[in-house]
């Protein structure tokens, strides 16, 4: 699950910093479906969330899933929004409310899906 987390990392990194530099080449005709901008951002930053959840719940299982989640959703929720900022200085890039509402918006729906999927998981092995 780690790695999977940190492929996933790497890829969301991948497609901002091509993104900065205005190289997106196909991926550009997302922009192009009406809502597939904020509909990625929902998605990616979710997945993104969930898999950073589901791995620190491994990585910590005596501790509070609620509270992991908590602080490494506060953490991601700062990148995000530092990162959607950040885009104010590049031309190839604008900075959205709607982007930026559709990412926290993902982040809390996987993280509440990572909280539950543990949840059932557990009950099943119970």
């Amino acid at each position: 699950m780690k790695w999977l987390t940190i492929l996933f990392a790497v890829f969301i990194i991948l497609i901002i910093v091509l993104a900065d530099l205005g190289k997106l080449g196909i991926l550009q005709m997302v922009n192009q479906i009406p809502l597939g901008d904020k509909a990625g951002h929902f998605i990616l930053y979710g997945i993104l969330t969930l898999l950073i959840n589901l791995t620190l719940f491994r990585s910590f299982p005596f501790q509070s899933r609620e509270r992991v989640a908590i602080i490494s959703d506060l953490g991601l929720a700062l990148l995000i929004g530092l990162e959607e900022f950040s885009q104010r200085y590049f031309s190839s890039r604008t900075f959205s409310l709607g982007d930026l509402t559709a990412s926290y918006l993902g982040l809390m729906f996987f993280s509440w899906l990572a909280l539950r999927t543990k949840r059932v998981m557990e009950s099943k092995v119970s």
